[in-house]
C-alpha cells in the first residue's frame, strides 16, 4: 500500500461509491462522517411516514469496510479545510492530513431566510428528521382522540406539507392513506377520515420537474387520495398554531417542510464560488477550482449538464460522481491518461403517490400508474444494501398492500407536546 491518503467527508451515496471505486487502488483512506451510518434518502420518508423502521433503510457504515483494511471510519464532524497545508478539522480537535480530498458533505434544509420555522417545520433528510416526523404525526391523532375543543382537534387533523416535489409528494399521499384508510377503525373519538392532508406549493405545479402530463397525473391521483393541493401560493408564516398560506391562515399542528435545500458549507471552507443554493462550482472533472487536489462531489456540488441544466441532486448523480472521482484518482496515481470530463446519463426521474400509483420520467418514455409503482418499488428493493434488507422492505410492503397496515407505526422517543412547551 503506497502513501497516499485519501480523506472523503461524507458516508452517502457519492462518498461510499467512491470508497467502493477505489478498492485495489493501493491508497489510505479516512472516511469520516456525522454519522455513523449510510442512509437510503429515497425511502426515508416511508420512515416518516409509518412504513418502514430505521434498520431497513441504513446500515452501520464500519461494516460495510470491515473487510477492507485500507479504510478507516472516522465518527466526526468537519468544521474546515486548510488547503494550504492540506489538512482537515473536526470538531473534536482531531486533524487529519491528504493528498486527495473528496468533499461529499451533502445537504440540509432551506427556509429561505426564515430559519427560525424550523423547529415547528422539520425538513426530512436523516433518520432523526423522519422519527420526528413520525411522533409529530401520531401524537397529532392520539392529541386528538382526547381533545374536547372541535378547533384544536380540526388543527391537530390538518397536516401541511410546504413544497410539492418528489418528497412533499410523497409524504401527503402516505398521509391521507394512513388516515383514510389504516386508523378510522382504532379510534373512538375522531373520525381520521374527516383529517386534512395540504401539500402547498408557491410553483404552477406539483412535481415541476417532470413532464407537465405527469404532473397533472399526479395532482389527480392525490386529490383523489384526498389530499388539498394549494399551487401558486407561497408560505408566509410557520408557528406552533399553524401556518400562513399567502394571505389565509390555515389552523394546523403538525407541519412539514419539504420546500428547498442549501448545500454544506464546502464552498466557504474552500473560499470558492458557489450558486444561489450554496452548492460550490467545480471544474470539468469535478475539482475545486484551483486546488486539483480537492474533489466536490453529490448535493454539495453544482455540476452543469451538456445542455446547460444542473445535475439534479439525486442519488445516481451522486453515484455517479463518486466513480468517476475514483477513476480519476486512480489514473493520476498510476500515470495513465486523466478521464474525459464528466458527462451525467440521467437514468429518469421517479416518484410515487401512496401505496399503489407513480410516475417515471424516462424522457421519451412515460410511465403512470399501477405498472410504474411496481418499477418504482423493484428500482429501489435492487438498490438496497444487502440481502435482508431487501428482503425486509418487500415484505414490509407486501405485508401492508394485503393487510393495510403499517408496521412501524411506534412512538418510540418522548416528544414534548408544543402547546406545552
Amino acid at each position: 500500500m503506497s502513501d497516499h491518503r485519501v480523506v472523503v467527508v461524507g458516508g452517502g451515496f457519492g462518498g461510499l461509491q467512491l470508497v467502493n471505486g477505489l478498492k485495489g487502488a493501493g491508497v489510505k483512506i479516512a472516511l469520516v462522517d456525522r454519522r455513523n451510518h449510510h442512509l437510503f434518502q429515497p425511502l426515508l420518508y416511508q420512515v416518516a411516514t409509518t412504513i418502514l423502521s430505521t434498520s431497513e433503510i441504513a446500515w452501520p457504515i464500519r461494516r460495510l469496510y470491515a473487510d477492507r483494511p485500507d479504510v478507516t471510519v472516522l465518527l466526526g464532524e468537519v468544521t474546515d479545510v486548510d488547503s494550504g497545508a492540506k489538512t482537515v478539522s473536526l470538531r473534536n480537535g482531531m486533524t487529519l492530513g491528504y493528498d486527495t480530498l473528496v468533499l461529499a458533505t451533502g445537504a440540509t434544509h432551506a427556509y429561505f431566510g426564515r430559519d427560525e420555522w424550523e423547529p415547528v417545520a422539520p425538513g426530512l433528510k436523516t433518520l432523526e428528521d423522519a422519527t420526528t416526523i413520525r411522533r409529530r404525526v401520531l401524537l397529532a391523532f392520539e392529541k386528538a382522540e382526547m381533545e374536547a375543543d372541535p378547533a384544536i382537534r380540526d388543527a391537530l387533523l390538518t397536516f401541511t406539507i410546504v413544497g410539492a416535489g418528489p418528497t412533499g409528494v410523497e409524504l401527503a399521499g402516505i398521509i391521507a392513506e394512513l388516515a383514510h384508510f389504516t386508523l378510522p377503525k382504532e379510534f373512538r373519538n375522531i373520525d381520521t377520515r374527516k383529517t386534512r392532508v395540504v401539500l402547498v406549493e408557491a410553483g404552477p405545479r406539483v412535481l415541476p420537474t417532470f413532464a407537465e402530463e405527469l404532473s397533472a397525473y399526479a395532482q389527480k391521483a392525490l386529490e383523489k387520495l384526498g389530499v388539498e393541493v394549494l399551487l401558486g401560493k407561497p408560505v408566509t408564516e410557520c408557528s406552533v398554531d399553524g401556518v400562513r398560506i399567502g394571505e389565509t391562515f390555515t389552523p394546523s399542528r403538525t407541519i412539514v417542510w419539504a420546500a428547498g435545500v442549501t448545500a454544506s458549507p464546502a464552498a466557504r471552507w474552500l473560499d470558492i464560488p458557489a450558486d444561489r443554493a450554496g452548492r460550490a462550482i467545480v471544474e470539468k472533472d469535478l475539482s475545486a477550482p484551483g486546488l486539483p487536489d480537492v474533489f466536490i462531489i453529490g448535493d454539495t456540488a453544482s455540476v452543469m449538464r451538456e445542455d446547460g441544466k444542473p445535475v439534479p441532486g439525486i442519488a445516481p448523480a451522486a453515484k455517479q460522481q463518486g466513480g468517476y472521482v475514483a477513476k480519476v484518482i486512480r489514473a493520476r496515481l498510476s500515470g495513465k491518461p486523466r478521464p474525459a470530463p464528466f458527462k451525467y446519463w440521467h437514468q429518469g426521474s421517479l416518484a410515487t403517490i401512496g401505496q399503489s400509483a407513480a410516475i417515471i420520467d424516462f424522457g421519451r418514455i412515460k410511465l403512470k400508474g399501477w405498472i410504474a409503482w411496481w418499477i418504482w418499488g423493484i428500482a429501489h428493493i435492487y438498490f438496497l444494501i444487502g440481502t435482508r434488507s431487501r428482503f425486509s422492505v418487500a415484505w414490509s410492503w407486501l405485508w401492508i398492500y394485503l393487510s393495510g397496515q403499517h408496521s412501524a407505526r411506534l412512538i418510540t422517543q418522548r416528544e414534548t407536546m408544543r402547546e406545552e412547551g
